[in-house]
């Protein structure tokens, strides 16, 4: 049975967990086609293996623009194109204001900056007329939590590339957004202690925890004809968490 993203090309950053992980289920289970990055090759590894003969999984830093012109040199190689392009490859090591390091700073945004930018960039030649590109953002863009400062800076920043790259549709024929998430059943989160968590449900007003196959849902969304005329906006699934 035909899904709504049939034959379609996509290729998912940091695809071998969470988020990412949950969106490459879902959009191999629509019909495409998917090439998934991460940095560990056993989880990836293991990713494809979940996944199934739909995807591919390519080991990758989105920092690293060696590793990025090595994945779009497959992707050309293995499919001639890229219908849709998540730029989900993201990190959280942040610090309250006094104990940052240069380390930690330098890494954050380099992941959730200068990733996404030139994710984005140097798929240029192989996005299709009418693909779609989904950045993933954070509600922690418009209510940045504590002890995340430079992460919420970063997620900032890229709604701000964003919007900038929108003005560029009508020229590259290509739709762009950002689907901003909130607090959801991540690896990462999921390991905060128990009074971290319950601190993060009562901010939403949903009173819980996304689901990643919920996201999920919502990129399928932005991904699909169903968004057609839809770009430069931010998405936030989120459970009303930047509403404050």
């Amino acid at each position: 049975m035909s899904g709504v993203l049939n034959e379609k090309v996509a290729v998912v950053t940091g695809g071998s967990s969470g988020i990412g992980l949950a969106i490459a289920h879902r959009f191999a289970q629509e019909g495409a086609r998917i090439f998934i990055t991460g940095r560990n090759t056993d989880r990836l590894e293991a990713a494809v293996k979940e996944i199934g003969t739909a995807a591919t999984g390519i080991r990758a830093d989105v920092a690293d623009l060696s590793d990025m012109d090595a994945l779009y040199a497959q992707v050309r190689e293995q499919a001639g194109r890229i219908d849709v392009l998540v730029a989900n490859a993201g990190v959280a090591a942040d610090a309250m204001l006094g104990a940052h390091t240069e380390e930690n700073v330098d890494l954050t945004l380099a992941v959730n900056v200068k990733g996404p930018l030139f994710t984005v960039q140097k798929a240029l030649p192989l996005l299709t007329e009418g693909a779609s590109v989904v950045v993933i953002g954070s509600s922690n863009s418009a209510r940045p939590g504590q002890g995340l400062e430079v992460y919420s800076a970063s997620k900032a920043a890229v709604r701000n590339l964003v919007q900038n790259w929108s003005h560029q549709s009508r020229e590259r024929k290509f739709r762009v957004n950002v689907l901003s998430p909130g607090p959801t059943r991540t690896p990462g989160l999921m390991g905060a202690a128990g009074p971290v968590i319950d601190q993060v449900v009562d901010a939403v007003h949903l009173g819980r925890l996304a689901d990643p196959e919920e996201i999920a849902s919502a990129a399928l969304f932005l991904a699909s004809d169903a968004a057609s005329f839809i770009t430069g906006t931010e998405l936030f699934a989120d459970g009303g968490h930047s509403h404050v």
